[in-house]
């Protein structure tokens, strides 16, 4: 008997919503032991498709095979009975329960008389957590857990079902690359234990590091698959965009002008201490730094958000009292939060009152009822200006892609008439096209005069988007760099690692 080739097949996959065709005749083929990555831009339907095969969403037409029997799954509870498990993008916990109870909820062991059996669930907590070489107590409430740790909890929740194939959307969104090296190594065990994954991710490096495969999808439909080892990098963009992107970093030389926001030794008890920097009108500052470099909550103290110990804040030559958000506001500030998901969007909002949230006040006529009309025109205004894809202003925001939530959040600041602008990871978690799409918005607010402070993870985009690069190392500016075309990533990271200090330009 010959060995069977593919553990899933999905043939000519249809899904129809209201009004949207999502998937239209899509194909996706995975082999026994392989890890599996599944490209394709914000809403090209990797998602759909997956809700497809666990049973959340049942498609309009089409055939799937596992394990060389065709199968038909109506809920999530028939995908694991058949071997399929998905670790979902948003990690949702019971909190405020211990780790053991979460990995078998709804079949916990029972003794003789029908009760739960917690000395057994201990042990079987315990045998499972090994796979993994996770060193958590089983008891241990998961509120008291990293985002990391909760990761790993529900890849052994996944093998503790004994399911022949795991699939991980976007796993390493909230890791830091010593975790995303640890999750690498169970990737690797679980393949050689004849495992198969699909891996969906925006991070092409990793792709090419872990996977042994790749399909790529473009606006719900299939473009091709290719082993990963034999899709060069341009390739892959093109399949995923329909277009070359030569220019992943549109930035344009802008007029830069006199100094606009300036900080004088800065500190916030022991997050950061004794930061100073300056931005110039039509200037695009990047911050670049490891995890808990004090990036995120330098621009956090400058809005309000965290309580400053010491220092001065200055706009065009005037110290300012910032005590809060609304302080920033007047003073002209926005701040793009690090986690649109979580302090960002509200998702069963509609898009119209997502932009508007944070300017409601322009609205409000004398008897404080809103100007419906002019929230319309302001509405269809940015979606036509931002190239927002929606069927319409009304729609939820939960329904974007990533992308277009974060283009619906800049627009959201954009209402307000800022003219200093944070923006704190504004591509992560985004598709390669949509990412281009964010950079030219980028560079054309600060060709209008906007002055930008922009933290990212990613050094290329700093490099490639930033006109002077300030580096943070565990609290403390280690030096602001100019020539940012001539920088190389590994003098970069001598900064932020804390190698070379004090450099000032």
């Amino acid at each position: 008997m010959s060995e069977q080739k593919y553990l899933l097949e999905m043939k000519n996959i249809v899904k129809t919503f209201p009004g949207v065709q999502a998937l239209r005749g899509v194909d996706l083929r995975v082999a026994p032991g392989e890890i599996h990555a599944l490209m394709g831009e914000n809403g090209a339907g990797k998602s759909t498709l997956m809700k497809c095969l666990i049973g959340i969403h049942p498609p309009t037409s089409g055939e799937i095979f596992f394990d060389g029997n065709k199968i038909e799954i109506a809920n999530t509870q028939q995908a694991i009975q058949a071997g399929i498990a998905m670790i979902h993008q948003e990690l949702n916990p019971v909190e405020s329960r211990p780790v053991m109870e979460n990995l078998w909820l709804g079949r916990e062991p029972k003794n003789k008389f029908g009760l739960v059996d917690h000395k057994k669930m201990y042990e079987m907590s315990k045998e499972v957590l090994a796979q993994i070489d996770l060193n958590v107590d089983p008891r241990t409430e998961m509120r008291e857990l990293s985002v990391a740790k909760i990761q790993m909890i529900e890849i052994a929740k996944a093998i503790s079902y004994d399911a022949k194939l795991i699939i991980m959307d976007e796993p390493t969104s909230a890791l830091t690359n010593k975790e995303v090296d640890q999750l690498f190594i169970i990737m690797r065990k679980l393949k050689a234990a004849g495992k198969s994954l699909i891996y969906i991710s925006h991070k092409l490096d990793e792709v090419y590091e872990i996977t042994d495969r790749i399909t790529v999808f473009r606006d719900g439909q299939y473009i091709g698959d290719e082993d990963t080892d034999k899709l060069t990098v341009d390739k892959l963009i093109h399949m995923m965009v329909g277009r070359n992107v030569d220019e992943m970093f549109p930035k344009v030389p802008c007029c830069i002008g006199d100094v606009r926001l300036e900080v004088k030794n800065l500190t916030a008890g022991n997050t950061f201490k004794d930061v100073s920097f300056s931005v110039r009108k039509g200037e695009i500052l990047g911050i670049a730094g490891l995890v808990g470099a004090g990036r995120t909550e330098v621009i956090e103290a400058i809005f309000g958000i965290r309580h400053i110990t010491s220092g001065e804040i200055l706009i065009e030559g005037q110290k300012v009292t910032i005590n809060n958000s609304r302080d920033a506001i007047k003073n002209g500030m926005a701040l793009l939060t690090e986690d649109r998901r979580t302090d960002g969007i509200f998702p069963m909002l509609s898009i119209l009152d997502n932009m508007t949230t944070s300017n409601i006040g322009k609205y409000r006529n004398k008897a404080g009822l809103l100007k419906g009309k002019e929230m319309v025109a302001d509405g269809k205004k940015f979606v036509e200006a931002l190239a927002i894809k929606t069927p319409g202003l009304y729609q939820q925001m939960q329904n974007l892609s990533g992308g277009n939530m974060q283009k619906v959040l800049v627009a959201r600041w954009l209402l307000t008439e800022p003219d200093i602008l944070f923006l704190d990871e504004p591509t992560r978690g985004i598709d390669v096209g949509a990412k281009s799409e964010i950079h030219k918005i980028i560079t054309n607010l600060a060709g209008q005069g906007k002055s930008i402070i922009m933290v990212s993870s990613e050094l290329p985009e700093v490099m490639g988007m930033s006109d002077r690069i300030m580096v943070m190392h565990e609290g403390k500016l280690t030096g602001i760099l100019e020539n940012t075309k001539d920088l190389t990533q590994t003098e970069i990271m001598k900064y932020a690692t804390g190698t070379v200090k004090e450099k000032t330009a």
